[in-house]
């Protein structure tokens, strides 16, 4: 028998309390990212420090921006050494070109990693100290500058969250830094910017923004305004990713997967995350394995350990059928079946590995992987209580393709 671990009355249509203020204003079309330097001088901007990396300013993007801005006349300081999952020592590097620029507005141009560093340079510019400090929620006492986020990729959804993730240079424990004040007051979504995407690139964006969108459709912090994102976006993004993939040039697919992105990203703001992460996260500090494929690879596992309770499972129905994966008179088992099999399918079509196996990550490894996802603040707002030996069992399920054997050990679990 299976016991629920969510809030009483939490079916589909529970109606949770919730505070919801827009702090994002969201700007989207083609050729959206030419408005960049009028909207910088709404936000009172003059000497603008533009965080990217060396992929973006080679695809001809920060000249683009660099141009808008300087057209309205603000003068343009370049970060461009943002690197993948940045670390505090990229932060304090970006901190100092802040300083000796002396600026009034920051503008994150690129994937995740540019928005999260831009977020964590805003941390320590305006509030001083280390990025240590503000790990956690509202550590942040003093005004953060305006922030323009300008997404390059379809994916992290942190143009709308108020989250700096970042690294610890030395442990690698990826310290989540949320505050209010940290939002970008702007978000220019032009689905132009992701056309120079790599298609490898938009595989695992791709991927790891429909697993945002699965993810916060069920957590125990859900309400129906999450929700609201969460359905919205999983059916824009599991609809147009294979588009993508078959058709890269097809704009109107590359903007559908940017809005389902940025969506997901408003779902997280507002429902947060579960194990699918946690487990993600330890993958990637240890074996390098690219964000996207952890979470890809471990989502179908964490869907059918988490469908065995009941209201998770109504909750999942309810997303599949969102989507049009599932039917309006599908019982909730096998609408929770067709989304699995839709999350396998859209590895498949990503061209992702599909097992921890095939990224190189060590079996013997599982213990210590499992200890580490168990401890990840994200693993609290999973719809089932997760622990170590619960991560152990999603791990060894995940680590080679044998789907029928990765049921058998997962149902080892329920309760």
């Amino acid at each position: 028998m299976t016991t629920s671990n969510a809030q009483p009355d939490d079916g589909p249509s529970a109606l949770r309390a919730f505070d919801f203020q827009s702090r994002t204003r969201i700007v989207f079309g083609a050729g959206s990212v030419d408005r960049v330097g009028e909207l910088a001088r709404e936000l009172g901007g003059k000497s603008v420090l533009l965080v990217t990396d060396t992929g973006i300013v080679a695809a001809g993007h920060a000249a683009r921006v660099k141009a808008s801005l300087e057209t309205a006349r603000l003068r343009v300081t370049f970060f461009d050494r943002v690197r993948e999952n940045p670390t505090t020592r990229c932060v304090d590097d970006c901190v100092a070109m802040a300083k000796a620029a002396k600026v009034n507005l920051i503008v994150g141009l690129g994937g995740g990693s540019s928005m999260d560093t831009a977020k964590g340079c805003n941390f320590i510019f305006t509030n001083g100290g280390r990025m240590e400090d503000y790990w956690g929620v509202g550590k942040a006492t003093r005004p953060m500058l305006p922030l323009i986020a300008i997404p390059t990729t379809a994916g992290t959804g942190s143009e709308c969250q108020s989250a700096a993730l970042i690294a610890h240079e030395k442990t690698h424990q990826k310290m989540a830094c949320l505050d209010p004040k940290a939002a970008a007051r702007v978000a220019i979504l032009d689905p132009q910017l992701t056309l120079s995407q790599p298609p490898r690139v938009a595989a695992g964006t791709g991927i790891d923004a429909i697993a945002h969108a699965v993810e916060t459709a069920v957590t125990r912090k859900r309400n129906l305004l999450s929700q609201m994102y969460s359905r919205e976006a999983f059916r824009l993004c599991i609809t147009a990713l294979p588009e993508v993939m078959k058709h890269p040039g097809d704009l109107d697919a590359r903007g559908r997967m940017q809005l389902g992105a940025a969506f997901a990203g408003l779902a997280i703001e507002n429902s947060m995350l579960g194990a699918a992460h946690s487990a993600a996260n330890p993958l990637t500090a240890h074996f390098d394995v690219v964000h996207g494929q952890a979470v890809g690879i471990m989502l179908p596992h964490v869907v059918r350990f988490n469908g065995a309770d009941s209201a998770t499972r109504d909750e999942y129905a309810a997303l599949a059928r969102a989507a049009g994966i599932a039917g309006k008179t599908d019982s909730a088992g096998a609408a929770l079946k067709a989304l699995v099999a839709r999350l396998e399918a859209a590895l498949r079509i990503a061209g992702l590995p599909r097992s921890l196996e095939d990224c190189g990550v060590r079996k013997s490894a599982i213990p210590q992987l499992a200890a580490e996802a168990a401890r990840q603040w994200t693993a609290n707002f999973n719809p089932r209580s997760v622990t170590r030996s619960d991560f152990v069992a999603l791990y060894t399920a995940a680590f080679a393709t044998r789907p029928a054997a990765s049921k058998r050990r997962l149902s080892l679990g329920g309760r």
